[in-house]
């Protein structure tokens, strides 16, 4: 009988419900719940949050040992320790601090990008960079309510609306913030149906979203094929930091235009950027660890993430209108809340806009340029940040 007794204490004391000691651990639980929640049923972002929330719903259930923070604190990492002592969430976490799987996931991007809308309107390479606007006011603010610089910096490329971007620099300039950030992040993106439209129409008349655009040129062949080659070239010799980046996302661009790889460029888009999206979602989710995540900085962190969405829409709108302005009227300033990286989702929130102000309004090809352009924006920002707070 008593043995019996001490196999049933003994079960106890060793399972998951003995080791919930601390009422944070119940929190995390329930957000990565309403996560979960948010990305099934209202479908924000959810070939992501559902793997970020899984993720964080992994790390936060007690004595299972799957990720173990204190292997990844310090100055010098031993991958031979973590390969040791670690867990299965220790081991896919690699592939986010090494920045594979950042890069990879441009891969995939650049293999389903079209830079037609860029390369036929080159002036909306510049509406791209005026939404970066929103990372430097981010930058500054954070950098006010007591960050470090170099955490300032992490957090301020939420601005880029740049998931994978956002990712690259918070893993070398502020890893222990990686959790909140990318979760921001990623929420933010998928929130743009509902932070950009008030913004747009705050800024813009009736009369602006209501231009019409001339159809955009066709672009030849051979100059989609030169332009991933000569982006990367000029990109990489002036910011070599971000050279896995660009490298990546134009290689998936060439993979899609030279028109001699069609079964590569599949598999980018396709088989790897699923894999890839999976590893991801759950490494990242593993680093919001209850007694870390948990904390005002994180609330800072959240809200600075919202101020820099709307910054960057600001900055795309009223370059924007100043286009429209300099060009006679022939712009449509809306298309320059699609600066920010999130593709497709800026560029069609462009158009929904532009068609409510005049139903035969079809902007989606001309917010592209500004949209892929965005991408590109995003990345240079992040080499740049790296370059001065790295």
């Amino acid at each position: 009988m008593q043995m019996i007794v001490d196999s049933l204490r003994g079960l106890w004391e060793n399972s998951g419900f003995f080791g919930l000691a601390d009422w944070r651990q119940f929190v995390m639980i329930g957000i990565a719940c309403v996560l979960l929640y948010l990305g099934i049923r209202k479908k924000f972002e959810p070939l992501l949050l559902v793997g970020i929330a899984f993720g964080m719903l992994l790390t936060n259930l007690p004595v299972a040992g799957l990720y173990h923070p204190e292997l990844w604190s310090g100055t010098s990492i031993s991958y031979a320790d973590i390969l040791h002592d670690g867990g299965f969430l220790d081991y896919l976490y690699i592939g986010v601090k090494t920045g594979i799987y950042p890069s990879l996931i441009f891969l995939g991007v650049g293999a389903m990008t079209d830079f037609g809308p860029l390369l036929s309107n080159p002036k909306s390479l510049l509406l791209g960079a005026a939404a970066q606007f929103g990372i430097y006011c981010a930058l500054i603010l954070a950098v006010v309510l007591g960050f470090d610089t170099n955490v300032a910096a992490a957090i301020a490329i939420i601005g880029g609306a740049d998931g994978p971007t956002a990712i690259f620099v918070t893993k070398t300039l502020a890893p222990e913030y990686l959790g909140p950030i990318a979760i921001a992040a990623y929420s933010y993106m998928a929130l743009i149906p509902l932070i950009q439209p008030p913004l747009m129409r705050l800024l813009t008349t009736k009369k602006e979203r209501e231009i019409k655009m001339d159809t955009l040129k066709p672009v030849p062949k051979t100059v989609k094929i030169i332009f991933p080659i000569a982006v990367t070239i000029l990109t990489v010799l002036i910011l070599p930091s971000v050279a896995s980046l660009i490298g990546c996302l134009m290689l998936g661009n060439l993979l899609k235009e030279c028109g001699v790889t069609d079964r590569l460029a599949d598999t980018a888009q396709n088989a790897l950027m699923n894999i890839i999206t999976i590893f991801l979602g759950i490494s990242v989710g593993a680093t919001a660890v209850y007694n870390r995540f948990l904390s005002w900085e994180t609330i800072k962190i959240i809200i600075l993430g919202l101020l820099a969405f709307c910054f960057a829409t600001i900055g795309g709108l009223l370059f924007g209108k100043l286009m429209c302005k300099l060009s006679g009227g022939k712009i449509n300033p809306l298309i320059g809340s699609a600066g920010v990286s999130a593709v497709p989702m800026a560029a069609r929130v462009a158009q929904v806009e532009g068609q409510k102000a005049n139903p035969s309004n079809f902007l989606l090809m001309h917010a592209m340029g500004p949209n892929v352009a965005g991408v590109i924006g995003s990345a240079v920002a992040a080499g740049f940040l790296l370059y001065v707070f790295g």
